[in-house]
């Protein structure tokens, strides 16, 4: 009992680690002009067509996601759940906005290919650090178990994770079109990336970084 309390704050650390790592994640892929993540990807492009801030389309948005998690794969809905919602849309904003409003940064193409670099890391790095704590995953991130679930297991999470990102990105795409807004501001490499390395990377830091690190230490 006496390490019990260590390990849940170890765990809430690390959740917050996580969630804060996504919002650097989509705030470098937005930075970098190569294209969004597939889920920024889906809700640029549908708030660009309701012309609405990014942060509230993707509040609604996860809202939405979360009633069908809450009957499928509850176990996924915690505290984690909640702060990813609220924070990342929002935090992404931020960074954002820092960047080019108050630091006035230039984004020079050695600048951009970085922060692609860090967008892609940080999204599979993020994503293992809340889902191995276990204190909720957004409600984007449990549409690759609700297909592993219903697939009996036959799609695997890294596979399942692919289907719904470019599931996401055809539905940004068509959104974007509708509206008139530039394409490449929310589709290029760096969507291809994301879609296709997401899974496969969320499972690599997972295996390699995020379960042995909540398990050092353990009695």
């Amino acid at each position: 009992m006496k390490s019990s309390f260590p390990f849940f704050i170890k765990r809430t650390l690390m959740m917050l680690t996580g969630i804060l790592f996504i919002c650097i994640c989509v705030g470098c892929y937005r930075l970098s002009g190569f294209g969004v993540d597939a889920f920024t990807c889906m809700n640029l492009g549908i708030s660009g067509y309701l012309n609405m801030l990014f942060g509230t389309w993707q509040l609604i948005m996860n809202a939405v996601i979360l009633v069908i998690v809450f009957f499928t794969v509850r176990h996924c809905i915690g505290a984690g759940t909640i702060v990813n919602m609220v924070c990342v849309g929002y935090g992404a904003d931020f960074i954002c906005w820092m960047a080019k409003d108050i630091c006035h940064l230039e984004m020079t193409l050695t600048l951009r290919i970085i922060a692609l670099i860090l967008g892609c890391l940080f999204a599979g790095l993020g994503v293992a650090f809340y889902m191995v704590a276990e204190m909720g995953i957004a409600p984007y991130d449990s549409i690759a178990l609700i297909i592993e679930k219903a697939t009996k297991g036959r799609i695997p999470f890294q596979y399942a994770r692919v289907v719904s990102d470019v599931t996401a990105v055809i539905t940004g795409v068509a959104f974007c079109l509708l509206s008139g807004k530039n394409l490449w501001m929310i589709l290029g490499i760096g969507t291809i990336c994301n879609a296709f390395l997401n899974g496969p990377l969320i499972q690599f830091f997972k295996t390699h970084v995020t379960e042995p690190l909540l398990n050092s230490g353990k009695k």
